[in-house]
C-alpha cells in the first residue's frame, strides 16, 4: 500500500482508537480499491470511486468499503493533502432485526460451576455480558479497576469514547464468585486456563457452547430486553455507545411488535373479542 494509507491506518489505530477488526477491513477495503485503481488512491476521482463500487452486489459490503474510502478521504482533507475530496452517499440497506435470545433461554443454559474456575468464568462471561451490553472486544478490555459501586466504565471504547453502565448485582456476583475461585492474580478480568488473557476467538467458542451463538447476540439481547421493558431509546443509545441514534433505531421495531401484540392480547376490539363485535350502522 501507498505510504498515506499507511499513515491513514495508523492515524485510525493510534489516534481514533479503532477497533482491530474496523482496521483490518479498512485496510483490506483501501488495498482492494488501491490494486482496481492501479495508483495512489489520493489522486481518485467520484467517477473512478463508482467504477469501483459499482463491481459490488452486496449493499452492506458495497457501504463498508464506502465508509473506509470516505473516512480516508476526511483524513487527507485534515491533513491538507487534498483540498476537495470525493463523496459519495451510502446505499440505502434493509433495516433487518437482529438476532436475539429471551432471559429464559440464556439463564437456562448457564454452565453448573461446581466449584470449577473455568466453568465459573464461562458462567460469569455469558452473564456479563448480557449485563452490560458491551461489546466482545470492550469486555476483554475490562478490569477490576474498571467496576465500582456496582458501575463498569467501558474503556477504549469504539472510537475515542469511554462510557459508564451499570451492572446487575446478580453478574456482580457471579463475577465475584469467578475472581475469588481463579488460581491467578491479575487486573484483567477474563482470563484462559494459562492465566493469560482470554482472546476474542475463545470468548465466541465460550457463548458458541452454551448458547450457540456469538458474544454479539447477546449485546443485542441487552438491547432487546432495555426495549421491551420500557426504556427509553436515547438511554439505549448511550448504554450501547452508539454515536448515533439511527443506530439504535433499529430496535424500534422489537418496540412496535410489543405494541402490537399487547393490543392484540388485551384491547376489545382486538382477535377474538373483535371479531364478536357487530355493527349497528
Amino acid at each position: 500500500m501507498s505510504k498515506i494509507v499507511d499513515a491513514f491506518i495508523s492515524y485510525i489505530s493510534v489516534i481514533k482508537l479503532q477497533s482491530q477488526a474496523t482496521i483490518k477491513a479498512y485496510e483490506s477495503d483501501l488495498k482492494q480499491f488501491e490494486e482496481f485503481f492501479g495508483k495512489e488512491i489520493i489522486y481518485a476521482s467520484t467517477k473512478d470511486i463508482v467504477a469501483f463500487l459499482s463491481q459490488i452486489k452486496n449493499k452492506r459490503t458495497l457501504n463498508r468499503k464506502l465508509s473506509a474510502i470516505n473516512s480516508f478521504f476526511d483524513y487527507c482533507t485534515k491533513m491538507e493533502f487534498v483540498e476537495d475530496k470525493p463523496k459519495i452517499k451510502l446505499a440505502k440497506t434493509p433495516k433487518t432485526l437482529p438476532k436475539f435470545l429471551e432471559y429464559d433461554e440464556i439463564i437456562n443454559a448457564l454452565p453448573s460451576a461446581k466449584g470449577d474456575w473455568l466453568l465459573q468464568r464461562d458462567r460469569a462471561f455469558i452473564l456479563f455480558l448480557y449485563a452490560s451490553g458491551a461489546r466482545v472486544s470492550e469486555a476483554l478490555e475490562a478490569k477490576k479497576s474498571d467496576i465500582e459501586e456496582g458501575w463498569l466504565k467501558i474503556r477504549n471504547a469504539k472510537g475515542d469514547k469511554e462510557r459508564l453502565t451499570p451492572l446487575a448485582p446478580s453478574a456482580i456476583e457471579e463475577l465475584n464468585r469467578y475472581l475469588e475461585l481463579r488460581p491467578f492474580v491479575d487486573d484483567y478480568l477474563w482470563l484462559n486456563y494459562q492465566g493469560k488473557r482470554l482472546s476474542r476467538i475463545s470468548a465466541f467458542k465460550i457463548t458458541k457452547k452454551y448458547l450457540g451463538v456469538s458474544p454479539h447476540v447477546l449485546r443485542h439481547s441487552f438491547a432487546t430486553a432495555l426495549i421491551l421493558g420500557g426504556a427509553d431509546l436515547r438511554v439505549v443509545q448511550e448504554l450501547l455507545g452508539h454515536v448515533s441514534i439511527d443506530t439504535t433505531s433499529i430496535y424500534t421495531h422489537l418496540h412496535r411488535e410489543d405494541l402490537a401484540d399487547t393490543l392484540k392480547q388485551h384491547h376489545p376490539l382486538s382477535g377474538e373479542k373483535g371479531e364478536r363485535f357487530e355493527s349497528v350502522s
